[in-house]
């Protein structure tokens, strides 16, 4: 009985000192009274967990004066504020053609952004971990922050991931490229794996439209598609970290395979072009084809393009499709379409919704993110906060060089 009792309240304590910090982020001075109130805790638990915390270096306690207007009658209450600036995370989105970093404090203020694109479009391994090593190291000195201080670094990739943070091991290419490894052996960091997907929704949840949204679903849909789900306010992952992957769309009718708005919206404007149609779409990619981007489609059809609206329309029916499926597995409240397509399929939503209903019983709001492409790399921020929360008693800014 005795030999489980420990090691039982040293994990309730933990979990109690995660909550009083997720309290205290960004809430200013707080007194134990006041986080009493926000966490449900006795004032005996808060009071010696702020101790635990003070001694850490997570939280300052604030000197009371009396004759101040915080003075109440008898003993003044123990004013405490969370140290932002106690340590920093990283936060790194593994694109197809470029890595984006995010320098953060403990408040999820960004205060660094470094984006390096890679130099040939079918990049190697040994590119990859070149540009990561670089960027990370670019990133924390632009920040101002010693390498030191960062407690943990958050890595969004574009494969199925467990939630013990191992990426699925059909996906040949990330054997031969261990951001793990990489990472940590290089920088001495402690290395989180997410999906990408996957980040975008805990992004989207933290600072985006689906603030207060339990019942999610973000799709990340510019080249290809990829979902990130949360039920409850939790993110789903499944037995191997393939919940919320996309390739059953290859059996869906109508859609047949994962690539994304971007890909489609290019390709039929090229199909267009080819077909000798009328078309602005020619002049602007300067009547060669193989230059139309997703961008021109959508900027042809807000002007009226006929070949372009036409693209849209069947891409809002293509969307339709996916967003129905998926909708009727998971059943959302929301669904957001986010990733540097995100502004642009702002369009496409009134087409969505009108066929929708023809594809699940159950049709979810839609949305397009606000948070742009920089979005993976700022829910990589988010994750790598929740293990710095979570792990708050095990981890000491104190001891920070």
């Amino acid at each position: 009985m005795l030999s489980g009792t420990a090691p039982s309240t040293q994990l309730v304590r933990r979990v109690n000192a995660g909550a009083m910090l997720k309290a205290m982020r960004g809430a200013g001075v707080v007194t134990g009274t006041e986080l009493m109130a926000s966490t449900g805790l006795s004032r005996a638990t808060v009071i010696s967990i702020c101790d635990e915390l003070v001694r850490l270096g997570w939280l300052r306690e604030l000197e009371n004066q009396r004759g101040t207007g915080d003075y109440v009658k008898g003993r003044p209450a123990r004013r405490f504020v969370f140290d932002d600036s106690a340590a920093s995370v990283l936060g790194i989105d593994i694109g197809a053609n470029k890595i984006t970093t995010i320098v953060a404090d403990m408040a999820g203020t960004s205060l660094a952004q470094v984006t390096m694109p890679f130099r040939t479009y079918n990049v190697s391994a040994a590119e990859r971990a070149d540009v990561l090593d670089r960027i990370a190291a670019d990133a924390v000195e632009k920040a101002g922050v010693s390498p030191d201080s960062v407690l943990a670094v958050s890595v969004g990739v574009a494969a199925p991931v467990s939630r013990g943070g191992e990426v699925l091991t059909v996906q040949e290419f990330w054997k031969s490229f261990d951001v793990l490894r990489i990472v940590s052996e290089r920088h001495g960091w402690h290395v989180l794996l997410e999906n990408d997907a996957n980040l975008a929704a805990l992004a989207e949840r933290w600072q985006g439209k689906a603030q207060g949204v339990d019942n999610l679903v973000v799709m990340l849909a510019g080249d290809r598609l990829g979902s990130g789900i949360l039920e409850s306010g939790r993110l789903l992952h499944g037995q191997l970290g393939g919940f919320g992957e996309l390739g059953y769309l290859e059996n869906v009718d109508g859609v047949g395979d994962t690539y994304g708005i971007a890909h489609y919206a290019a390709l039929w404007g090229r199909e267009a072009l080819e077909s000798g149609a009328d078309t602005n779409l020619r002049k602007l990619c300067g009547g060669d084809p193989e230059a139309l981007t997703a961008e021109m489609v959508f900027k042809a059809a807000a002007d009226g393009d006929h070949s372009a609206l036409k693209a849209l329309d069947l891409m809002a029916l293509r969307m339709a499709r996916v967003i129905g499926s998926i909708s009727t597995l998971v059943n959302p409240e929301l669904v957001v379409i986010a990733g540097g397509v995100a502004s642009s399929a702002e369009a496409l939503l009134p087409g969505i919704e009108q066929h929708l209903p023809d594809f699940t019983f159950t049709p979810p709001r839609l949305a397009t993110s606000a948070l742009g492409d920089g979005i993976v790399s700022l829910g990589a921020i988010r994750h790598a906060l929740d293990y710095v929360e979570e792990h708050a008693l095990d981890l000491s800014p104190a001891s920070l060089p």
